[in-house]
């Protein structure tokens, strides 16, 4: 695909009624979009951090910094529904604004929800808490498909400029996650609970407002769609795939779907249910010894499986084959989420009694350089970016550029007073979130790195970058269990180990992530890429889910076994799980027909 000049760029996009003027070399609106997900991400991973060290944390009455006293395994069982929904919701949502909404329209309702989600949070009621999660796996719904939904139709003439939108956009999600988590984490655990959940909430409304005000900047973009676009697109679908006929599900089908859905729902809201209050709602559903609850779940994934199996069978064989190939890496990434998802339960509860978080002397002074820099540098690099955006669109979009004024005044008055706090204080102890802050880190470092060895001859196949993911990702866990091993009551393992397992944890997410979703794309017709990437977000979500719940027997198997046992754990079942993916390169091969 040729590149086209700036100005031809340019001039193209006013022709559809977008705003021509360009920031680094693309729309101004990819830009307005990598802000609206950079405050969405903020505040998503800046209460995510949170929530499980909140529930943990010790009773302390009248205390700013007093959790819930919950044990794990129930703090996982909510956290756990919490995370698999979150996946199953922009389902729904990307079919609402496909077919009415609009996107535009939906992530502005996506956000709103999402906004009073974290205003609930706020308040420190159980009521309160499960009003605002429940809010925000609604609004997550609505916002999270459709993001992506608008920046594509955004450069639907323009395939040679995707990759790099996508690029800049990632960074988006990394920026917000990795001050989301340090911020709203150190406001949290120095000045109490309270604050770290309202700051996510406040930079969620500002960033709703940033996006609504840049309206103008998008023309038509993210419109509801018209008759005439849904026929068009419909035709798009044939034309690319005219030997790939229909196969509509059967009243059959349909009704196992709903049948399997009200089972998985149950499933999900009987977990936490059971485990906090008691209430079991599926104990009817009981078999000798197994669990109603397990017996609900067992059910839907068999009658999930029938309805797959009986669905392939009806496809032409090429098509059939290939849906087999993403089937078979879905399957394998449930592995993966499992084991990386940690990172959200188990990982926090680690850096918050068993890592020697403490800190004075020289070891606080060096800590401190260290933090100003990636504080700091990141700070200066997007507020030059804000600069270059505003310069551009103050005229088109003057209250939009206001509002992300305010964001970046707040963000950096914080951060300043933040480091000031630390580098006046004699002694100071590592906030447990600032460990989750490394994924972050790292993604943004070596993104970059990974991909250029994927546009090189080392390109290795499908197979081989999921096994490699599974792989280096379980090494992680390995130095984990190594330096846990022989870890006595009253003991605490260097940090080290924690920021290493989160390295070799985010190379592994480099290796597999992306590339998963690209071959649904790649490997998936047109007409069915919905439906396809709502079973991989379905993977996602088992895996989110059990991740919380063997995150949430850290205390168990410890107390039974050893800290190194739980880690060991994530390390041999990735390791194994990769292994065998890696074996069925051949055959998985076979089943792309050609893809690549």
């Amino acid at each position: 695909m040729s590149q086209i000049s700036e100005a031809s760029f340019s001039e193209e996009l006013e022709k559809q009624g977008i705003d021509g003027h360009l920031v680094l070399g693309h729309p101004s609106g990819l830009f307005v979009l990598f802000f609206t997900e950079m405050w969405e991400r903020f505040s998503f991973y800046g209460m995510r951090v949170l929530l499980i060290n909140f529930l943990t944390s010790a009773i302390l009455v009248g205390s700013p910094f007093s959790g819930w006293g919950w044990d794990p395994v129930q703090a996982g069982a909510l956290y756990g529904t919490y995370a698999m929904l979150l996946y199953i919701t922009p389902i729904f949502g990307g079919m609402l604004a496909d077919k009415f909404l609009g996107y535009r329209y939906a992530v502005v309702i996506g956000a709103a929800i999402m906004t009073l989600g974290h205003l609930f949070m706020a308040f420190d009621t159980p009521l309160f808490l499960y009003l605002g999660l429940g809010a925000l796996v609604i609004g997550t719904g609505f916002f999270k498909p459709n993001m992506t939904s608008i920046l594509s139709e955004m450069y639907k003439k323009f395939p040679q400029k995707k990759d790099g939108a996508y690029t800049i956009f990632y960074m988006g999600v990394n920026a917000g996650a990795f001050f989301g988590m340090m911020l709203c984490g150190y406001l949290a655990e120095k000045v109490g609970w309270h604050w770290g959940f309202g700051l996510a909430g406040i930079f969620m409304f500002l960033g709703t407002l940033q996006f609504w005000f840049a309206k103008p900047i998008f023309g038509k973009v993210g419109d509801p769609p018209t008759a005439e676009q849904a026929e068009e697109k419909a035709a798009a679908m044939k034309a690319e795939n005219p030997d790939d006929k229909p196969n509509p599900f059967t009243n059959l089908d349909t009704f196992l779907i709903i049948i399997m859905t009200l089972l998985g729902l149950a499933y999900a809201f009987n977990d936490p249910l059971s485990k906090i209050a008691n209430v079991d709602i599926l104990s009817g559903l009981q078999i000798g010894t197994m669990a109603g609850q397990n017996v609900a779940i067992i059910s839907a994934l068999v009658l999930f499986l029938f309805v797959v199996i009986s669905r392939l069978s009806r496809y032409t064989k090429v098509v059939r084959q290939r849906l087999i190939a993403v089937i078979i890496f879905a399957f394998f990434v449930i592995f993966f989420w499992m084991s990386f998802e940690q990172g959200a339960s188990s990982l926090v509860i680690f850096a918050r009694d068993s890592v020697d978080r403490s800190l004075s002397g020289n070891s606080l002074t060096i800590f401190n350089i260290v933090n100003t820099l990636l504080t700091v540098v990141p700070l200066i690099l997007i507020t030059y970016v804000v600069a270059k955006l505003t310069k551009q669109t103050f005229g088109k979009a003057p209250l939009s550029n206001i509002v992300q004024f305010v964001c970046f005044a707040g963000i950096w008055g914080i951060a300043i007073w933040m480091l000031y706090r630390e580098f006046t204080a004699e002694s100071s102890e590592i906030t447990v979130s600032w460990f989750s802050i490394m994924n972050s880190f790292f993604i943004i470092t070596f993104a970059n790195f990974v991909s250029k060895i994927w546009d090189s001859k080392f390109n290795p196949p499908a197979a081989v970058k999921y096994g490699m993911g599974l792989i280096i990702m379980a090494i992680g866990f390995g130095l984990l269990a190594f330096g846990a091993h022989g870890l006595q009551a009253g003991i605490k393992v260097s940090m080290i180990w924690l920021i290493l397992a989160y390295l070799f944890h985010t190379l592994g997410e480099l290796c597999l992530s992306p590339v998963g979703l690209s071959y649904v794309s790649k490997l998936v017709p047109a007409r069915m890429i919905g439906f396809m990437f709502g079973m991989w977000y379905l993977a996602i979500a088992i895996g989110n889910k059990l991740a919380a719940i063997l995150g949430g027997q850290i205390e168990n198997i410890t107390k039974e076994y050893s800290l190194s046992t739980f880690f060991l754990i994530f390390t041999i079942v990735p390791i194994v799980a990769g292994l065998i993916v890696m074996s069925l390169h051949p055959m998985l091969k076979k089943l792309m027909h050609g893809v690549k």
